[in-house]
Parts: C-alpha cells; sequence; structure tokens
C-alpha cells in the first residue's frame, strides 16, 4: 500500500466493538504508515453547585471522554508501539463530526455496535450517515476476533463502483501480503411462461462462460497491477448477499462497493449491503472513492 500522509480516523466510545475498531485502525495505520487519530463525540453534561461562592461548571462529557481516549490510545499502541495518536474529544453530533474528520481521512473506522453517543452505530442514524456519506473508504469491524488469517474477499460486478470495490481490495490483499478472493454472484434471468410463449431455455453453460468473461474483464486491470497478489475467482448462482456472507466466514475481510449493478445495484442500505453489515463474519470496508 502506497504510504500518504493522509490520516486514519475511528471513532470510539469505550465499548468493546469500539476498541476492536480501534484496534483494526491501529494495525491500518501502522501498514500505512500514517497517523492514527481517534474521536470521541459527546454531549456535554453540566453540574452545578448553588453552594459554591461562585457557580462552578464541570464538564463530566470531556473528563470522560479522556479516559476513554486514554485507554484508546493504550489499545492502539498494543497493536504498534510507535505509532503516532492524535487525540480528539468533542462536543457536538458524533455522525456530523465524523463526517468532517472524515473528509481528511484516507479511511474511516467504526465499531459494529456502542453505546452513548454511538449507541447502536451499525444500525442506527450514526453508521448509516457514516458508511453512506463518508468522503472516504468506511470500515465497520464486524466478526471474529482472529482477523490475521484468511483473504480479502471482494464481490464483483461491471459498475463503477464496483471497479473501484476490485481495486480497494487488491490494494488490502497487497499491502497484509495475502490473497484475493474475487466472487460473482447471478441468477439466471426467468423465462418468460405463457400459453402462448414456447419456454425460453437458458443454457447454464453459456451464462456461466458469459459472467467468468466479465469477471475477468473487471480484475485483468488489477491483476497486472498487484501482479503478487494471488487470485482466486468464484461463481455463485445465490443471491449476492448470501453468498457474500457465507464466504466472509474464512475471509479477513470483506470489500464491498458503495453502489452496485445488477444484483449489487442500488443504494448503499438496499438489501444486498444491510445485510453485509449486518451479518458479514469479517470487518466490512466500503469502497467509497
Amino acid at each position: 500500500m502506497t504510504t500518504n500522509n493522509r490520516t486514519v480516523l475511528v471513532g470510539t466510545d469505550g465499548s468493546p466493538a469500539a476498541r476492536a475498531a480501534v484496534r483494526w485502525a491501529a494495525d491500518e495505520a501502522h501498514r500505512r504508515n500514517t497517523v492514527l487519530t481517534i474521536l470521541y463525540a459527546f454531549t456535554p453534561e453540566w453540574v452545578v453547585d448553588d453552594n459554591l461562592p461562585e457557580r462552578r461548571y464541570v464538564d463530566l462529557g470531556a473528563e470522560h471522554a479522556e479516559v476513554v481516549l486514554a485507554d484508546a490510545e493504550m489499545d492502539a499502541h498494543g497493536v504498534s508501539a510507535d505509532l503516532e495518536v492524535r487525540r480528539m474529544a468533542v462536543a457536538g453530533s458524533p455522525a456530523s463530526l465524523l463526517l468532517e474528520a472524515a473528509r481528511s481521512a484516507a479511511v474511516a473506522v467504526v465499531g459494529h455496535r456502542g453505546h452513548g453517543a454511538f449507541e447502536d452505530l451499525l444500525l442506527g442514524s450514526v453508521g448509516q450517515a457514516v458508511a453512506a456519506h463518508a468522503g472516504c473508504p468506511v470500515a465497520v469491524v464486524r466478526g471474529r476476533a482472529d482477523l490475521s488469517s484468511g483473504p480479502v474477499l471482494v464481490g464483483v460486478d461491471p459498475s463503477p463502483a464496483g471497479s473501484h470495490a476490485v481495486e480497494l481490495a487488491f490494494d488490502q490483499a497487497g499491502s497484509r501480503g495475502c490473497g484475493l478472493v474475487a466472487l460473482r454472484a447471478f441468477r439466471s434471468p426467468a423465462p418468460p411462461w405463457g400459453a402462448d410463449i414456447a419456454p425460453s431455455v437458458v443454457h447454464l453453460e453459456e451464462q456461466l462462460d458469459l459472467e467468468r468473461r466479465l469477471l475477468d474483464e473487471v480484475l485483468q486491470p488489477w491483476r497486472t497491477k498487484y501482479p503478487q497478489v494471488p487470485v482466486e475467482t468464484r461463481m455463485s448462482r445465490f443471491d449476492a448477499a448470501r453468498a457474500l456472507i457465507e464466504a466472509s466466514c474464512g475471509a479477513q475481510l470483506l470489500v464491498a462497493g458503495s453502489r452496485g449493478s445488477g444484483h449489487l445495484a442500488g443504494n448503499l442500505f438496499g438489501s444486498v449491503s444491510l445485510h453485509l453489515l449486518r451479518h458479514a463474519a469479517c470487518p466490512v470496508l466500503v469502497a467509497h472513492a
């Protein structure tokens, strides 16, 4: 992976899932040879003691944030002792603050669930806003604890977003020194049945050949750019979400496009992407351009 000066950004609230996200982000920053920025967003809570000569305001949110950030920095340095870490404790909307910070980030990282300001991060408004609207790739860290083995997995479709996901998947596999599994899911078109219409027979082998050629066309530029990355191609006649979730059980990372075509089509939070973020057995990296 090419070194750059853009930070790896991670949102935390001190929950177990958020601490896992911090460790994942620290590893990402270490491989990129860049800075890790840990952001804690909070709502100020003010305590007033009327017995004091002058009213004194204690910002409990800021105090708690420093504790959470100190623990997060320890987690990050447990991954890489010499990693440069920046800590940000900011009062305000977690979604807005993360999206703002993501403008200058190489990748933004969140846990699959949290508490407090990051409660229900995966399915709530914060997680949806960050994953759908960030100006950089977004990693949702979830799944098994051992993420150092297995290939990078990517779902392949011929759309521009799908091609960007493939590029990012090759880049990730190259930096991790692992293989890449490129999966193409498709379904045979339904034949037009009718009283006066003869059945239209779809030849599976012909369709498989067509889908394989499409898969090879999408992969070829990146095979050339990343010759060191071993590539395994897979075809599936299951729907894309089911095929990718099953394949994620053996992967260390699943890369998905923010939009797609065919069975990967639609808004980021269409059925495929939503299923991946809910049920994948490994972290999911949403490939924003």
